[in-house]
């Protein structure tokens, strides 16, 4: 028993002392310090930049800056376009919540719920296809679908006796916004489907069974079960439906470079108009930082809600 204990003893790691936990303290900081560097000087840095060239009146051409202050954030109050852009942003962000968020979880809870692994796998891969095609084609492809003269979207609908119906979709205001919608909504929705697939699949079996003994019906599962389940998916994919929708830029100038007379202008389109097309890149920069304080407070809230919402199983 004594040589045994002795043995024990011997390999018995030592303490850790003050010193010891010190050194491993620092050489994780060693870790990490390239990635806090990388973020600083290609993330962090560029935004406090960016919040300086807001309070400039600034050529980049010539060269020249005067120091104005706040005036290119009071010349945004006054921006009848600026607003409409934001206001074209909220629409995004609404009918992309609807679809992207709530519609992809319904799809995915139906695609989960089929017996056959080989359909669900085909489901799956059929869905996720127009997310792997990028915004840049996809733009071009519904370019020519809402084509008026020889788009298959007009062709269509004179085929099948509602050439009433026909018109020129991007090139009236009252439709092209939300055209170019239905264009992302067609791009995107496979991809998160998908990601709320795989949160259902991690969810235990035992529970559906455990609810189909109780004599539970699929629906009533579903916002019992699963979408309770998935809140911590769905609280992420929040997070990334409406910050991607306030950084919409990509389809509305492959479609339609925001007119016809700026109805499709979004934040990100008008931001480039006014610092390369304009040469006012003082104001161009007041106007991202809009976008920038928009999509961090929605973050900042999305993840504290989602903190006080975990989900342990």
């Amino acid at each position: 028993m004594e040589g045994a204990t002795a043995a024990i003893t011997a390999v018995a790691p030592p303490p850790r002392t003050p010193r010891r936990r010190g050194t491993r303290r620092l050489l994780g900081l060693a870790w990490i310090l390239p990635a806090v560097v990388v973020l600083a000087v290609f993330v962090y840095l560029p935004l406090v930049q960016n919040l300086g060239f807001s309070t400039l009146e600034w050529d980049i051409y010539s060269g020249s800056q005067e120091f104005i202050g706040l005036d290119n954030y009071a010349k945004l109050v006054g921006d009848p376009i600026f607003w409409s852009s934001l206001g074209n942003n909220v629409l995004y962000a609404v009918v992309s919540l609807v679809f992207q968020v709530f519609g992809a979880i319904v799809l995915a809870a139906i695609i989960e719920g089929i017996r056959s692994d080989r359909w669900r796998r085909s489901l799956r891969a059929i869905y996720f296809v127009p997310s792997a095609i990028s915004l840049t084609v996809a733009g071009l492809l519904f370019y020519f679908i809402y084509e008026p003269n020889l788009g298959m979207l007009n062709s269509a609908l004179d085929a099948i006796g509602l050439s009433a119906w026909a018109q020129p979709w991007l090139g009236q205001e009252s439709t092209a916004m939300i055209a170019i919608i239905v264009m992302s909504q067609w791009q995107g929705f496979g991809y998160s489907t998908l990601l709320f697939a795989v949160a259902i699949q991690r969810i235990p079996s035992e529970l559906y069974e455990a609810a189909s003994i109780d004599g539970i019906g699929p629906i009533r599962r579903f916002f019992t079960l699963t979408l309770p389940l998935v809140r911590e998916m769905t609280g992420l994919m929040v997070i990334v439906t409406i910050t991607g929708a306030f950084q919409v830029f990509n389809e509305v100038m492959v479609m339609t470079s925001g007119g016809p007379n700026n109805s499709t202008q979004v934040l990100g389109t008008w931001l480039y108009r006014n610092g390369f097309v304009r040469n006012d890149f003082g104001y161009a920069a007041a106007i991202a930082t809009v976008i920038f304080i928009i999509t961090l407070g929605i973050a900042l809230v999305q993840l504290w809600l989602n903190r006080r919402r975990r989900v342990e199983w």
